[in-house]
């Protein structure tokens, strides 16, 4: 290709442009996709085929370059260092909708690397590089059965918006992320402020139609541009062999099936596929890692037979039928809040913690810092599955599923001005046999309530399954590990009982109908229901009081003027403040002043002290002050903390004074009532009018 190629098309409101044929020419596909003045450059490099391989390498990598903000990285290496979850979360977006659509059995090395190249804050390049990941491998060779689209979904006074602006973003009550191919929905994912499933019905159709432009540009540019598809045929199995596997194993995997207990059944059918393998070979052994392939072919396809047809899952529940639910909460007794949410074979111990606006975290990216003040911190240990590995940081599993939880339960925070506390939550996984992620939304909910967070509503999560066998198909709540393995769709739903806060929903097939999603979203909320049901039977609302051990935020507000008095040169009078009573003391901008301590009596010693810092002088009280200096016409006095006023020689006394050092020294103490205040504010103070009086504010001895 000697020229590029751009074409363009309408999103919304958005103009997008897709070129091709400028950068990056030598990878198997490339295209820079720019709204406004975001661009992304995606490079698709489709590897050889690996027979050695064990699953689909697909890599997705999404990377944002703080150049393409107009900044420079902060830290001591001034370069992108390792992913930030925003990046991490995007790679899963990307990779979601797309490994589904190669063929099965295909292992060619295949990479995707999305770079953030120019960045506008105002239009986000997320939804950008899923569609530049799509439209890159639509022109590689790599056999993809694509082309697919994305869109972020908003609702802004009733009316649904396609990419909402990054201003516009945080006004909207909905904010889903919609992948779409020419046929179906592939991917959604996204948070919601309590919207009923209708909603989130009509969104997902407005999605499907804002992203066929997209699709249309995408084709064009193939056929133009694109490189012939390598061609791929999957090794056929043995039939004859996999018929003799299920003939003589089938009645006796359905046995197995009906073992209740996830270990149990796993050693059964394991069992039963030993047993079958060594009647089915007989003495020649060669073949035996084909034929066990086959064999779990073989389960796989029974056990979705056999539920589609009797309705009965492995378990023995029915499709609709939620896993029996235990919630404890103040288990952890020293933590803030705590809860242990039990459902089946699927446990998490989550512990909510409270702390003051220095502990949020600031996040960087390429449109600037913020702060963030509530995390949701989600651990997957292996012996929550009874595996043995090494203990590292977490993945971009864990990451993903921590998200979705946080998503989930920040819609029912209380504002940060209401309640200033920084929030963060850790979910340890303690078990796990489906849904780990909707397990850790109920247990931080009620971790939250637990701590007597004021959440607006409690939460509950669910996923939801899908099994589609010749023309029929089961939806299932609450899904175990197998049938997510097994099924064909994953469907995370969380909601209060009033509507949905977060979901996320991936797919093994080529798409969803509206008729199964509308299904899938009425069973989760039945589900949700009945598991905020049990939820409340531990507790059903937050605590009135917080935790003894959480600290109490006080707060106070002072003049402006005043701040420095209670900063202090270089901040030694807060850090004064703070040694001296244990609390920890904020001063925003405004004069407003956050003290925070578990100890009640030292807030109240910091209060006091800020109070005597920043007290002002009023007419006609009487102060103990000191002269602080000695002019010819007359003695400033200090009366406050930082406040001198001028009592000036007239006033020092009912004789006529000649000199002002006759009658006062300089460190002395004398009685002075304030008088009033000068044009400019200068405070106007006498001794003479002091006289014979006691003071009516008394002094404060602050030793800082």
């Amino acid at each position: 290709m000697n020229n590029p190629t751009t074409l363009q098309t309408t999103l919304g409101e958005h103009t997008i442009h897709i070129e091709t044929g400028r950068m990056a020419k030598q990878a198997s596909g490339s295209v820079v996709v720019r709204c406004g003045d975001s661009m992304v450059l995606v490079t698709a490099v489709a590897g050889e085929h690996r027979e050695d391989a064990r699953f689909f390498p697909l890599v997705c990598d999404y990377v944002e370059k703080r150049y393409a903000g107009g900044r420079i990285p902060g830290g001591f290496l001034k370069r992108e260092g390792r992913l930030s979850d925003h990046e991490t979360l995007t790679c899963r977006l990307m990779d979601r909708p797309i490994r589904p659509l190669f063929p099965d059995g295909y292992k060619g090395d295949t990479q995707l690397v999305a770079t953030v190249i120019s960045h506008d804050a105002v239009h986000d390049t997320d939804m950008l590089a899923i569609t530049g990941a799509s439209a890159a491998l639509t022109l590689s060779e790599a056999p993809f059965f694509g082309p697919i689209a994305a869109v972020r979904v908003g609702r802004h006074g009733g009316r649904f918006i396609a990419n909402p602006t990054l201003e516009e973003l945080p006004e909207c009550d909905l904010n889903i992320v919609v992948v779409s191919s020419r046929d179906a929905i592939v991917m959604v994912e996204g948070e919601a402020q309590e919207v009923p499933e209708q909603v989130l019905l009509d969104a997902l159709d407005f999605a499907f139609e804002a992203v066929q432009p997209l699709i249309d540009v995408q084709l064009e540019l193939q056929a133009a541009h694109g490189k012939p598809k390598r061609e791929f045929i999957a090794p056929e199995p043995d039939a004859a062999l996999m018929a003799r596997i299920a003939e003589a194993g089938n009645d006796r995997y359905l046995e197995a099936f009906d073992v209740a207990g996830k270990f149990e059944r796993k050693d059964a059918i394991s069992a039963v596929r030993n047993a079958v393998l060594d009647e089915v070979l007989g003495e020649d052994q060669s073949r035996r890692a084909e034929a066990s392939s086959l064999a779990q072919a073989v389960e796989k396809d029974l056990m979705r037979k056999v539920t589609v047809q009797r309705r009965i899952r492995l378990d023995g529940r029915s499709p609709r039928t939620v896993r029996a639910i235990q919630s404890e909460v103040s288990v952890l007794p020293r933590v803030h809040g705590s809860s242990l949410f039990t459902r089946g074979e699927t446990q998490t111990l989550v512990a909510a913690t409270l702390g003051t606006s220095r502990d949020a975290q600031m996040i960087e990216n390429v449109s600037g810092k913020r702060d963030e003040y509530f995390m949701l911190h989600y651990n997957f240990p292996p012996f929550s599955v009874g595996e043995v590995k090494m203990l590292r940081g977490p993945g971009r599993r864990e990451v993903g599923h921590g998200f979705l939880a946080n998503r989930a339960l920040r819609a029912v925070l209380p504002d940060f001005e209401e309640f200033p506390y920084v929030l963060r939550l850790v979910s340890e996984v303690l078990e796990s046999n489906g849904s780990s992620s909707m397990a850790t939304v109920c247990g931080g909910s009620l971790a939250l309530m637990d701590a007597g967070v004021p959440l607006k509503a409690p939460v509950a999560g669910i996923a939801m399954g899908l099994i589609a066998e010749e023309g029929d198909y089961v939806v299932l709540s609450d899904i175990l590990g197998d049938e997510d393995h097994l099924g064909d769709m994953d469907f995370k739903v969380a909601g209060t009982r009033k509507g949905i806060t977060a979901l996320q929903m991936d797919i093994k097939i080529k798409g969803l109908s509206r008729q199964i999603m509308e299904e899938a979203l009425m069973q989760a909320r039945e589900g949700r229901l009945h598991i905020l049901g049990c939820m409340a039977q531990a507790l059903d609302a937050s605590r009135p009081e917080l935790s003894d051990y959480a600290p109490r935020i006080t707060t106070i507000s002072i003049s402006p003027d005043r701040i420095r008095d209670v900063i202090g040169s270089g901040g030694k009078t807060i850090r004064s403040i703070c040694d001296r009573t244990g609390c920890n003391v904020e001063v925003n901008d405004d004069g407003t002043v956050k003290i925070a301590s578990s100890d009640q009596k030292a807030a109240e010693e910091a209060i006091r002290i800020i109070r005597a810092l920043t007290q002002e002088a009023r007419p006609g009280e009487v102060y103990l002050g000191t002269v602080s200096k000695i002019m010819d016409f007359g003695a400033f006095v200090t009366i406050l903390p930082g406040t001198d006023g001028l009592c000036h020689i007239s006033e020092l006394s009912h004789e006529r004074v000649e000199r002002t050092e006759d009658v006062v020294r300089e460190g002395e103490e004398i009685l002075v009532k304030c008088m009033g205040f000068e044009r400019g504010g200068k405070i106007r103070l006498s001794r003479k009018e002091a006289l014979g009086l006691e003071p009516t504010v008394q002094a404060v001895q602050l030793d800082l």
